[in-house]
């Protein structure tokens, strides 16, 4: 095993974690609403779930020829299914319409655990990054490499998420999403129904 395979599973953990998506919105609510504090105890619960997404990623695209995909494809058109559901929502949505981001959870660090273990766009998208960032290292990839694979991933998780909490606490983004939040909604809402399409496309191609 080589460092650039492992810096690739850095980056591509890093890039999963900045991606925008139903958890990066969830993060700037929580944050304009109730602080940098209540943001981290948000992203502390979510790397429960980067980490487990990350683990089954890794596992298909090592394991896919040797157990066979179907399971990661049925899995993936759930996510698919879910994920275009959601951005429709959240593309249609309006001024009064609750959302899916409450500005002061009563406990950040469950809600971040709940949302990593649910978010529907956690497997296509966390497997389309490590897939592109590893490709060019296929020949290195098996199942002894897996342990060091997650380990560099999360240190990518970590490494983004450090980022994400020096952003979130300032007062010109807490400013801007308290006044864009909507607009911001429906944008990642056409996002969202992009990535379930991939994925539905992706599993039954």
């Amino acid at each position: 095993m080589t460092f650039g395979l492992l810096l690739a599973a850095a980056f591509a953990g890093a890039a999963y974690t900045i991606a925008p998506g139903p958890a990066f919105l969830a993060l700037l609510g929580i944050a304009a609403g109730s602080g940098r504090r209540a943001g981290t105890l948000f992203l502390a619960g979510h790397f429960v779930g980067d980490v487990i997404w990350a683990s089954l990623s890794l596992c298909a695209i090592v394991g896919a020829h040797t157990i066979g995909s179907r399971v990661f494809d049925i899995l993936g058109l759930a996510c698919g299914v879910y994920l275009c559901i959601l951005g429709w929502r959240a593309a249609t949505a309006r001024e009064t319409d609750p959302g899916e981001t409450t500005f002061a959870p009563r406990s950040p660090l469950r809600r971040g655990l709940a949302f990593g273990l649910s978010n529907p766009k956690a497997y296509p998208v966390s497997v389309a990054m490590f897939t592109a960032a590893l490709a060019e290292h296929a020949s290195q990839l098996g199942w002894e490499s897996l342990p060091p694979l997650l380990a560099a991933a999360c240190v990518g998780f970590l490494a983004a998420d450090a980022v994400l909490i020096a952003t979130i606490g300032t007062g010109a983004v807490r400013r801007w999403y308290s006044r864009n939040a909507l607009w911001a909604t429906r944008l990642s809402g056409i996002m969202f129904l992009g990535f379930g399409l991939q994925a539905i496309l992706s599993a039954i191609g």
